[in-house]
């Protein structure tokens, strides 16, 4: 039962983080999260930063290395302008032992004659002038003064660091594909106004030729409803171009198909974001926080250079015919390294870094104040987006209704065709600022989640 209970408080926690995260991600629609992910998987800048990242694991691994055994082998010819050998009392100094212990191993007398018919053995060179050689060698750090520990600590949170730059980057690529989206969006919802317009310009259109031909009017407002026409027109190939622009950026920042982003339909739907959500540590943060962690370990290994070093050195000779007469086939040392005064300059190096880490702490202290402020800004700017679509509202309430009024005065000869066109334009005004509300709604909400570092896609 106690299990049971235990396995139920684990799936609340775990609900409780993981379903806002959901929310907010279904809060983009499926095809901008789609084309956020290719621009993701494209952006030059994202895959900079990953590069970067490997850099580091690979400087990890390398750190790592210094700990491991290396083995050389080596092969040289040398040939010398005559052999090395011995000076000539040297010489004869070994010939006279040598017939001495001949002597006294065969029986001879010390002051009788040696033996011609007893050979001797000639004395070697010290170094013949032909020397092959080949070799093995072996160098093997044991102990590193903690050199290698610290620089692995700091390459971990160098690449820690760079993980949440990476991310800091993605949200601006995020950003700029949500903001080129709904851009399209707002073009698209731009030629619905035009459509509308363009409607009641036929309307209008209609009406004119008809009281032309019943002589309630003269040519002259028709070919002001014409001319209103073609400027509707030059409206509608401004649409095509915007919607093409769009189109080739999204394309560039996402690599998406022309024909599928040509395909899509974005709408203007206000985003209903709860402004109440708490805001996280943002990645900008976290990053100064693991670049700073990363100087102090780099500090320590610095400070460390006193500490010392312990290695072992070995050398096996495969040919030993290339020996002189001094040199080991083989050999094994241990060796020990002791900077025991290096001119106060490892102690400098670490003070230096140290002060580096200060910076961090600086930066990460301003880019706090920065953020905090930003956060109040975005909500600010988001109020106000939903206030200004609701006076919107009542905008295109008043044109439409003055459009309805100076149309029927129009049509009983109470009003000029200046002035249904003038109520025209103020409607399709008000039609083109309720689209450009929303736009600035969907950026405002988007703004304020990133603000406070809980925009997920």
């Amino acid at each position: 039962m106690q299990n049971n209970k235990s396995k139920l408080s684990v799936i609340i926690i775990a609900l409780v983080w993981f379903l806002p995260s959901m929310a907010l991600a279904q809060l983009l629609e499926p095809n901008l999260r789609e084309l956020i992910h290719q621009g993701l998987d494209k952006s030059h800048s994202v895959n900079s930063y990953n590069f970067d990242k490997e850099q580091a694991k690979v400087d990890q691994k390398i750190a790592k290395s210094v700990l491991l055994p290396k083995l050389t082998l080596n092969g040289s010819y040398t040939r010398l302008n005559d052999d090395i050998t011995f000076d000539e009392d040297t010489e004869n100094l070994l010939i006279s032992t040598q017939k001495l212990l001949i002597k006294e191993a065969v029986g001879i007398p010390f002051n009788d004659a040696f033996p011609e018919s007893i050979p001797l053995t000639a004395v070697p060179n010290l170094q013949n002038k032909n020397i092959l050689k080949s070799n093995m060698d072996l160098d093997w750090v044991v102990f590193s003064g903690f050199a290698v520990d610290n620089a692995i600590e700091a390459s971990k949170h160098k690449e820690a660091s760079l993980n949440h730059l990476t991310e800091v980057e993605k949200g601006k690529v995020a950003l700029k594909i949500i903001e080129t989206y709904d851009k399209l969006a707002l073009v698209y919802a731009s030629k619905g106004v035009l459509t509308t317009s363009q409607d009641f310009l036929n309307e209008q259109e209609y009406f004119v030729r008809k009281a032309i031909e019943n002589g309630l009017t003269t040519p002259i407002d028709r070919k002001k409803i014409e001319l209103a026409q073609q400027q509707l027109e030059g409206k509608l190939l401004e649409f095509e171009q915007n919607k093409t622009l769009l189109i080739e950026v999204l394309h560039q920042l996402t690599n998406d198909d022309r024909e599928h982003l040509s395909s899509l339909q974005p709408t203007l739907e206000p985003y209903a974001i709860n402004t109440l959500s708490m805001a996280e540590k943002r990645n900008e943060i976290m990053a100064l926080e693991e670049a700073e962690q990363a100087t102090l370990f780099k500090a320590q290994m610095e400070k460390n250079n006193f500490i010392p070093k312990v290695a072992v050195k070995g050398h096996y000779e495969f040919i030993e015919s290339g020996l002189s007469l001094l040199d080991p086939k083989w050999y094994v040392g241990l060796g020990l390294k002791w900077n025991v005064f290096d001119g106060f300059e490892s102690r400098l190096k670490s003070e230096k870094t140290k002060i580096e880490g200060l910076k961090y702490g600086e930066q990460k202290a301003e880019a706090e104040e920065m953020i905090a402020l930003s956060i109040i800004n975005a909500e600010f700017t988001y109020q106000s987006s939903l206030q200004n679509i609701k006076m919107v509202h009542k905008e295109i309430e008043l044109a439409s209704d003055t459009y309805d009024m100076i149309n029927k005065q129009y049509k009983n000869s109470l009003a000029s065709v200046n002035d249904v066109l003038d109520a025209l334009n103020e409607l399709e005004k008000s039609n083109f600022k309720l689209q450009e509300s929303f736009f600035k709604q969907r950026k405002a909400a988007t703004a304020l989640l990133h603000a406070k570092g809980i925009l997920y896609y």
